[in-house]
């Protein structure tokens, strides 16, 4: 059967490192090489390239559309999606599945979708493309949403999950007419990578470890070393806590450096902890690749801070994990979060701990109650009304402590702390260095989109056009350390 799968344009990144990350589909890979090993035809049309979603449905007239919804600010652009491909093809079957779909489906219970998967879709969707195929009752496929003449209704719930042993290797041939336009950073083109899936901890923030039960799932190291070898030369692992099983993971390193492989560039994503405390992994990883980049869940300057968030780490272990791997040449990258209910002084601390660790290449984002977590589900009567396009970390749900204005006023120079600020220590001439003249347009265009971040008139202008509901709220402890 013709299948055809849409990764959305999630249409806002006019905020955050969105310009600085695109990476190819690879949820959409793994469901295209599982539906050829059921003799299937998928076709995957990433639609931050053109054409337009049915212009593929009229190319490839496919039986099932399926439609990733990775994110929860995609929910308004999938079901846009999802219009636009029922008007070129209104017999169609629609699935939408992803992380957002299967995390909080009730956005995408619309008309123009037939089913929601709710958990990873490698046996999933093969199994509902066969029943479609058939006339078989779809009823049979567990862990859907299914949209009936009575409404919309659960399926069965599956036995267990998806053992990562029986998802077989990305078909990245399905994505090669778009592979040079996958980026990351000033690498290009880049090529993602899983090799686990899942997370055991418990951040408030994160929807990960709910939807997934806080389960770990781990690929077969051969699996793992032959997508590694084969994925190119620039490495993003998809992995949300890479070297969680320090085992493991030491004999990852040795089976890939046995294998020969040696990457120009790796970025890898993990908890401070991971560092602090088992240095040895870092040591057998940093051959591994030319440049090694982590990037870190900072979250928090202060111990307070991270507690609010159940990060269950102290500020010490940041610090330490920082220093460990400066040691060993990698680059540190990471991440804090932002509090509306920050005072000022909360900003300044944050200021201070950045300036003394000298964590320049870090990023801010606005802690934000993200669908799937408990912090969202408290929250949920008093966002009503807010464009999902808001979720992407960058705006504010709510009227902040400082008011709007003053609290943007700090954000902006947060950002104008970051290396990523043309006007500070880092200027365009140094970026324009470390490149070759040939992708001098593309991180022009790049630097260029990210300095709007630098400007409050620019957030304070965004807030006025797309906040529908300022509503305060006062039910969540911050992430600052003054209270």
């Amino acid at each position: 059967m013709d299948v055809l799968l849409l990764r959305p344009n999630p249409g806002n990144e006019r905020f955050g490192l969105g310009p600085f990350f695109r990476v190819e589909p690879l949820g959409l890979e793994y469901i295209g090489a599982a539906l050829r090993a059921r003799g299937h035809a998928p076709t995957v049309a990433d639609l931050r390239f053109r054409p337009g979603a049915s212009s593929w449905v009229r190319r490839t007239r496919p039986r099932v559309v399926g439609i990733s919804c990775t994110h929860a600010l995609e929910y308004d652009k999938v079901r846009e999606t999802a219009l636009e491909v029922r008007r070129a093809s209104p017999g169609v079957f629609v699935v939408v599945g992803g992380h957002a779909a299967a995390c909080h489906p009730s956005p995408l219970e619309v008309d123009e979708i037939d089913a929601i998967c709710l958990d990873d879709g490698e046996e999933i969707f093969p199994a509902l493309v066969d029943a479609v195929g058939k006339g078989a009752p779809l009823e049979s496929v567990p862990m859907l949403r299914l949209r009936t003449r009575n409404g919309w209704a659960s399926t069965p719930p599956s036995p267990g999950r998806t053992s990562l042993d029986a998802v077989p290797l990305p078909a990245r041939d399905l994505v090669s007419r778009h592979r040079n336009g996958y980026h990351c950073l000033l690498f290009k083109p880049v090529g993602l990578v899983e090799t686990a899936r899942g997370c055991p901890h418990r951040c408030s923030f994160c929807s990960v470890w709910q939807l997934y039960g806080r389960s770990f799932r781990e690929r077969f190291i051969g699996a793992v070393v032959e997508d590694f070898a084969t994925a190119g030369d620039s490495i993003f692992v998809a992995d949300d806590l890479f070297w969680n099983h320090a085992e493991r993971s030491l004999e990852l390193a040795e089976a890939l450096l046995k294998r020969g492989v040696k990457k120009r560039w790796i970025l890898v994503q993990t908890r401070t902890d991971m560092i602090s405390r088992q240095q040895r992994l870092l040591e057998a990883w940093r051959p591994l690749a030319r440049d090694f980049d982590i990037f870190l869940g900072l979250e928090a300057a202060t111990d307070a801070g991270l507690s609010r968030v159940d990060k269950d780490v102290p500020v010490s272990e940041s610090v330490e994990a920082v220093r460990i791997a400066r040691s060993l040449r990698y680059g540190v990258n990471g991440n804090f979060l932002v509090d509306p209910e920050w005072g000022e002084e909360d900003f300044r601390r944050l200021w201070e701990f950045v300036a003394c660790h000298g964590l320049q290449r870090a990023g801010y984002t606005i802690l934000t109650p993200l669908p799937g977590t408990e912090y969202f589900r408290e929250l949920a009567p008093r966002l009503a009304g807010q464009p999902w396009s808001n979720y992407d970390m960058h705006h504010v749900l709510w009227e902040p402590r400082l008011g709007v204005e003053r609290f943007f006023e700090l954000y902006a120079e947060t950002w104008r702390k970051s290396i990523l600020n043309t006007s500070g220590e880092k200027r365009w001439v140094d970026w324009m260095r470390q490149i070759r003249p040939a992708q001098v347009p593309y991180l022009a265009r790049v630097l260029w989109r990210t300095q709007r971040m630098m400007k409050a008139g620019a957030y304070l202008r965004e807030h006025g056009r797309t906040n529908r509901a300022p509503v305060p709220v006062r039910c969540h402890a911050g992430t600052g350390g003054s209270r």
